[in-house]
């Protein structure tokens, strides 16, 4: 039995050993890339595979908005569309537009002057009132006529033709401005008649310039009566035509009777005089006078 054993032990060593080295299909201590067991065709891109199942879509939820798009809503926005579409946007911009109604222009007089009141005005607001949409007149046309520089029996300076064309050319420049209706520049004219009123006040003996500050019936300090015509007065140390002018608009008595905002022009003429210094006043001081009359 025991050799019986011992001879079954050394034939399986036989096999395990030898037999892989004589050709055997038995494992070996190597392993080839290729088994033999049989030709089998490549698998290709075209070779059936077996499908693979599909995954059933979820629903769709809008989540941008929850607002219910309905037939009537369309409807609107198309013709809203369409309306947008259909305007002439391009040309819009370049239509016409009224134009601005103007404020009127403020006026300041100088400072160290006096002016005094005249009688027959009525008071109105400083500017006409204006449509809109309505542009106010230019400047008048013609020219201003001459002044002959007088001088008084006692050698009070008079009107020169300086003094009338700044008091035209500044009173027609604040009608303008507050949208009035300018005076024909050669409607403008020297009186001689408020002059000699001007060269009455120059040639009082009181030191006080308002001594013979005023109109017809007044008295001077020597007690001469009052001589000349009356007139809006204005005056004081260096003023000028234009500064007068100033003046009598910042005044509404003067505004209303010398300037007359609302009232026609046709047929209107405007007077003026200008006096400078006195018997004891330096030439810089002057006194003026201007009146609404008929050419």
């Amino acid at each position: 039995m025991k050799k019986f054993a011992f001879l079954t032990t050394v034939f399986t060593a036989v096999l395990v050993i030898i037999l892989p080295f004589m050709g055997g299909g038995g494992p070996g201590l190597s392993i080839t890339a290729k088994a033999d067991a049989g030709p089998l065709p490549p698998t290709l891109a075209s070779t059936t595979v077996a499908a693979i199942p599909t995954i059933a879509s979820a629903t769709r939820v809008a989540i941008a908005t929850t607002t219910r798009v309905t037939e009537e809503s369309a409807l609107a926005a198309t013709v809203a569309s369409a309306a947008v579409l259909s305007h002439d946007w391009e040309h819009l911009a370049q239509k016409p537009v009224p134009k601005p109604v103007p404020v009127p222009a403020q006026v300041v007089a100088a400072d160290g002057s006096y002016s005094q009141g005249s009688s027959g005005g009525q008071g109105v607001s400083p500017g006409q009132s204006v449509t809109p949409g309505q542009s106010c007149p230019g400047d008048a046309s013609g020219g201003v006529g001459g002044a002959p520089a007088a001088a008084s029996s006692q050698g009070v300076a008079g009107t020169t033709s300086d003094d009338l064309a700044a008091f035209a050319y500044q009173y027609n420049a604040i009608r303008v401005a507050n949208c009035l209706e300018p005076i024909s520049y050669g409607n403008f004219y020297y009186d001689s008649c408020m002059e000699a009123r001007l060269f009455w006040m120059a040639e009082s003996p009181s030191p006080d310039p308002l001594d013979a500050w005023g109109h017809e019936g007044s008295v001077r300090s020597d007690g001469v009566p009052s001589t000349g015509c009356d007139g809006n007065l204005a005056g004081g140390s260096g003023n000028s035509g234009a500064t007068v002018a100033e003046k009598w608009w910042n005044s509404s008595s003067h505004r209303a009777s010398l300037y007359r905002p609302g009232s026609s022009i046709a047929g209107a003429c405007i007077a003026f005089a200008m006096t400078h210094g006195g018997i004891d006043e330096p030439y810089s001081f002057t006194r003026a006078a201007a009146r609404w009359t008929g050419c």
